[in-house]
């Protein structure tokens, strides 16, 4: 479909299906239909999924709860991550989507209505643990320009400091000195490439973990991770 016309006819013949009348272009509305005294409902069309696209049809909301947006059903390797998380963006701002296929079919991928949020326990549960896990305040709230510090990373730059100043040493032994009880694990695991297995359950620090402590300069001070240029 190369314009949002195109789709039209069938969005049309959808609608009338269900017992409105469908009429284009009024005013500003891309698509209007009536079914007997019930609200009026409104689609708005476009060829992709847009911020315009979306304000257009906040704006309609003013008018009637009964607000689609359509366009051509999304192809190709990210077509599903794409509708989902459109489909979700949809039921968040009250809105309904309709998905037209090339052969004319449509897809109602959600209706309009009131948005109630179920919330997720496991990710609320990951998150205040990783908040705890955090010393200090590491990162500044949106910037990412010298990358995240997470507490896994500060767990890997403290094991890897006390090795900058002792040498090979046991797991047990940098557990007990840094107290970071997954030390064996994290270096085991080795993630970064910072560490070096020597012997069962001893570990040195290697030359990218050398550059791990310079790019990460780490400072107790502030609580602060920063990456040196």
């Amino acid at each position: 479909m190369d314009r949002e016309a195109d789709m039209s006819p069938f969005l049309k013949a959808f609608l009338e299906g269900q017992g409105y009348t469908v009429k284009g272009e009024v005013g500003a509305v891309d698509l209007m239909a009536c079914r007997g005294d019930e609200p009026p409902l409104i689609v708005e069309l476009k060829l992709g999924f847009s911020l315009t696209l979306y304000h257009q049809a906040i704006a309609r909301l003013a008018v009637t709860d009964s607000v689609y947006i359509s366009v051509p059903k999304p192809a190709g390797a990210r077509a599903r991550k794409i509708l989902a998380e459109n489909t979700a963006m949809c039921r968040r701002l009250g809105l309904g989507l309709m998905t037209v296929l090339k052969d004319g079919r449509i897809d109602v991928q959600c209706d309009p209505g009131p948005y109630e949020p179920r919330k997720n326990k496991k990710k609320q549960t990951r998150l205040l643990r990783e908040f705890e896990r955090l010393r200090g305040d590491p990162n500044d709230a949106g910037a990412t320009r010298h990358g995240i510090v997470t507490a896994y990373r500060q767990d890997a730059l403290v094991c890897a400091a006390h090795l900058a100043k002792t040498g090979a040493s046991r797991g047990r032994d940098v557990a007990k000195a840094t107290g970071v009880e997954r030390a064996t694990t994290l270096m085991r695991d080795n993630h970064y490439g910072w560490f070096e297995k020597v012997e069962k359950g001893v570990y040195a620090l290697s030359e990218a973990g050398a550059q791990g402590l310079k790019h990460w300069a780490f400072s107790w001070e502030d609580n602060k991770a920063v990456s040196e240029k």
